[in-house]
């Protein structure tokens, strides 16, 4: 029998015009689709005009400039569309949805959908079960004392998966596939018990709870940052009044 990490994955990455879902924008996004381990992926990708500039500091991060994007990339509204039917259909085969940090790509899509479609990630889902595995949230779990970053680029290192193009869209997309691949393979005494669709479920329990300790040691460090304990998607805010 095929164990669930051997088998058929999707994955879904972004790449933005900075780090608030609120207020940015996506530039390029990408759905990685691969039938069994060693499979060959099916890619489709997305480059998108979002309408405002590009921070040099988000063009330093995945090279791709305001120039580049007016030429090259569509008008926002019918990619996102795009995406999230992309998505929806991937759910409705049942084949688990790998996103790495999925409160960052999974909410900022939401928001897009709102700005742009008057609707909402939520509504694209209704009707499929959402299943996502997020590698980051994984492997924290797993390998909870473990020091250092968990960032794609170190989570690549830890189980030697080759990233080729880091921050272009695809290939996060496909890294963090074979990563989750990884990870369950590692520690396949714990994961191989798990379905899908009851990580899914834990992975929200286990996200919070990581949520909350990190939120403990700001508060004990003086930081102020706010820590989002929402798992795979945030809520939208609610209007000012």
């Amino acid at each position: 029998m095929t164990l669930w990490y051997d088998g058929p994955l999707a994955a879904f990455d972004t790449e933005t015009t900075g780090v608030d879902v609120e207020e940015d924008r996506i530039v390029s996004a990408a759905v990685v689709v691969q039938d069994m381990t060693g499979g060959r992926p099916r890619v489709t990708r997305w480059l998108i005009n979002p309408g405002v500039p590009v921070p040099p500091g988000a063009t330093e991060v995945h090279g791709l400039t305001d120039d580049h994007l007016q030429r090259n990339g569509r008008w926002p509204a019918p990619v996102m569309e795009e995406i999230a039917r992309a998505l929806a259909e991937q759910c409705a085969v049942a084949r688990p949805l790998v996103v790495m940090n999925a409160p960052f790509d999974l909410t900022i899509l939401d928001r897009e959908l709102r700005r742009h479609r008057a609707s909402s990630l939520g509504r694209y889902l209704e009707n499929v079960p959402l299943c996502v595995l997020d590698p980051r949230v994984l492997d924290k779990h797993l390998d909870r004392y473990r020091k250092g970053r968990r960032t794609l680029t170190d989570l690549c290192a830890q189980y030697e998966v080759v990233l080729d193009g880091a921050h272009d869209a695809a290939a996060d997309a496909t890294a963090a596939l074979e990563v989750v691949r990884a990870v369950a393979r590692r520690f396949a005494s714990r994961m191989e018990r798990l379905s899908p669709a009851e990580l899914h479920t834990l992975q929200a329990v286990w996200h919070g709870a990581q949520a909350r300790g990190l939120q403990a040691w700001f508060a004990r460090s003086g930081t102020p940052e706010i820590v989002d304990p929402a798992w795979p998607l945030r809520p939208e805010l609610p209007a000012a009044a």
